[in-house]
Formats: structure tokens, sequence, C-alpha cells
């Protein structure tokens, strides 16, 4: 085989193998449509989550900042809806940075920081605004990015 003939063989191979293989999503419209996704969370955070949650998939699994874990969409809805209306009622959460990175182009990863205005827990202990580290995993299911799983923790000290 001639040299000119290896390289039209070469080019060939790696024209195939870009057009079999799953092009990763590291931006453009799949990052802004998990963007879309976590910020409509936080839409439903500072409504109180009375919205239906187009946005969490049904085997959502919730982590609280106190180590509380809630499986499913049904009943962590049932259960962010009841603290939203004692303790948290009127509580809102604002994003101050969001980092998205793709596992692959059906998985992203999304870690949030977030200014979180004051409340009380039930048992009395004051928290004055400050901020929280959110990880989200949001998926690609039938054409739609959902959040399959998210952690909430407080930042000691707020920064």
């Amino acid at each position: 085989m001639s040299t000119k003939q290896q390289s039209l063989a070469a080019s060939f191979i790696v024209t195939m193998l870009i057009s079999i293989l799953p092009t990763p999503a590291w931006g453009g419209e799949a990052e802004a449509d998990v963007r879309s996704t976590i910020q409509a969370f936080y839409n439903a955070f500072n409504d109180g989550f009375t919205q239906p949650a187009g946005y969490a998939a049904e085997d959502w699994n919730h982590i609280n900042p106190f180590g509380g874990r809630t499986r499913s969409r049904e009943e962590t809805l049932k259960e962010v809806r009841e603290v939203h209306q004692t303790f948290l009622k009127g509580a809102t959460e604002t994003i101050e940075n969001m980092d998205i990175r793709f596992a692959t182009p059906d998985v992203a990863v999304g870690t949030v920081v977030s200014l979180v205005g004051a409340f009380a827990t039930p048992d009395g202990v004051k928290h004055e605004p400050g901020r929280s580290v959110r990880t989200f995993v949001v998926v690609r299911r039938d054409g739609r990015w959902q959040i399959m799983q998210d952690q909430n923790t407080f930042i000691q000290g707020g920064h």
C-alpha cells in the first residue's frame, strides 16, 4: 500500500469513528438545558414547591443538609412541601455560582453555590443568612433533562 493509500485509509477510519462514536455534550444546548433544569428547581424552592415538578425524575433522591434522605419524586415533594409550609416558609435560595460537568452525553453533574435566607429549624436553632453548596445529578431521559439526585450542604462560616 502506498503512502497516499495509507493516508486515505487512515482518514477514512478516523471519519468513520467520529461518525459512530457519541459526541460528548460539553456545552452548548445540553449545558443550557441542564442549567435551566437546575434553575427550575431553585424557582420551585423559592415558591415553596407548590407546582408540579417536571424538573425532577420519578426516582429523584434528595439528601437534605441535615443528612436525611428521601427517595422518589412523590416522597421528596411531600417532604419539601411540608418543610416549606413550616420552618422554611418564605425562605429563598439564590444561585451565586453554577458549574456543570458532563459524565456522559446523558448525565451531567451540577454544583451550585447559593445564598440562603435566614430561617429557624424546629429545634429552635436560628440560622442566619448564609451559603450552601448543592450537587445535582441531572439525566436526560426521553429527550428531557431531569434531576435524579441532589445533596445540599451548609457551607460552614458562609465561605
